[in-house]
């Protein structure tokens, strides 16, 4: 037996679930690991979060010089090993009527979590099996994001003893994950990117960060799409949408998980919904719907999916998970649309000149 088993042993053991029956949940993009217990009829998660198998993550208070060295977690503000981030915006969520998984147990020190279970079928199952109830569930789904932005978070907040700050998604995280396109993405199609073109891209995403400032941020979860989000039709109002995948939070510009929703790499939502359910996040949420969301949208979307094109190489190529390259296309025919709109011009101009691929 592993030492990390001896431990996960204990730890069930230490919260009275050392007779459940165990199976592995078909692991995500990140280092940690998932199984499903069943106790009596009871069913929960054991989120396994090792805290040696990630890059760290930002130290409280770290300069952009001290994240840069410590690499890409700290530099895009990534939770990476520290569990307390999951652990203390779940019970945040929670104990205002969202739906994040109820802690059950917790050992931050040594990784793990015992997480209530909000079911095996999430929104992409439930749509893939009831494809009429798309407009219902994305409508629930962008109620609750309206209903997050006008919640009350606080920034430094604690799970037992263990604090955990939520940070700003400042200018240096959204450029470093920017970034992952020119590095990763661009040598894949055959594209090298000099020091002075780098400045440039530098240049004009500063220019179209701009834009975000338009609004007061909000908390934005991070990773919001259909396979984090599971229908829960037995409860009422915002706890109809069980939440997961949320320890990367950051206050962000009001758009960011409503891009991430509507522009989902995994499965192609209906596009004569994007309009009206933007419409409805803004009147949910208290925004004007007019041209400066709609510019910070834009720049807010084709800056994730910038992200996205280079993690999804980064994961093929160098993680051994090849299947993300499937869903490249997807996430290019996003992002070049995203760039057509006047507050991407200058990076629209980027790409004719260095990668012009991207815009085909």
């Amino acid at each position: 037996m592993s030492e990390r088993q001896a431990a996960m042993d204990a730890f069930l053991a230490r919260a009275g679930w050392a007779d459940a029956a165990c199976t592995p949940v078909p692991g995500d993009a990140s280092t940690r690991r998932y199984t499903r217990l069943e106790r009596g009829g009871i069913q929960a998660v054991l989120m396994d979060a090792p805290k040696g198998e990630e890059a760290p993550g930002e130290p409280e208070g770290a300069t952009v010089e001290l994240r840069r060295r410590l690499g890409y977690n700290a530099m895009a503000r990534v939770a990476g090993p520290n569990i307390e981030a999951f652990l203390t915006v779940a019970e945040q969520l929670y104990v205002r009527g969202f739906s994040a998984p109820r802690i059950i147990a917790a050992d931050p020190e040594e990784g793990f979590a015992l997480l209530e279970d909000l079911g095996r079928r999430d929104y992409a199952c439930r749509l893939d099996e009831m494809p009429e109830l798309e407009t219902p569930l994305y409508e629930a789904a962008v109620d609750v994001l309206a209903a997050i932005y006008r919640s009350t978070i606080p920034r430094r907040s604690s799970f037992d003893d263990r604090v955990w700050t939520i940070r700003d998604y400042d200018e240096a995280a959204l450029m470093a994950e920017a970034d992952l396109l020119i590095d990763w993405f661009a040598p894949d199609i055959g594209r090298s990117v000099d020091d002075a073109a780098r400045s440039d891209w530098h240049h004009h995403w500063g220019k179209a960060i701009a834009a975000l400032r338009a609004h007061t941020p909000g908390l934005a979860l991070r990773d919001y799409h259909a396979q984090n989000l599971f229908w829960l039709p037995d409860r009422t109002g915002q706890a109809q949408v069980g939440l997961i995948d949320f320890q990367d939070a950051l206050f962000a510009h009001p758009a960011y998980d409503l891009a991430s929703l509507l522009e989902d790499a995994r499965r192609d939502v209906s596009p004569e919904l994007h309009d009206p359910l933007i419409t409805r996040f803004c009147a949910a949420a208290g925004l004007a719907r007019d041209d400066a969301f709609d510019a910070a949208y834009a720049v807010t979307a084709a800056q994730r999916n910038a992200k996205i094109l280079g993690i999804f190489v980064r994961l093929a190529k160098r993680d051994g998970k090849p299947h993300y390259r499937t869903l490249i296309p997807r996430v290019r025919a996003h992002f070049k649309r995203d760039l057509s709109h006047p507050a991407c011009d200058g990076l629209r101009g980027w790409f004719a000149t260095h990668v012009p691929e991207v815009l085909e």
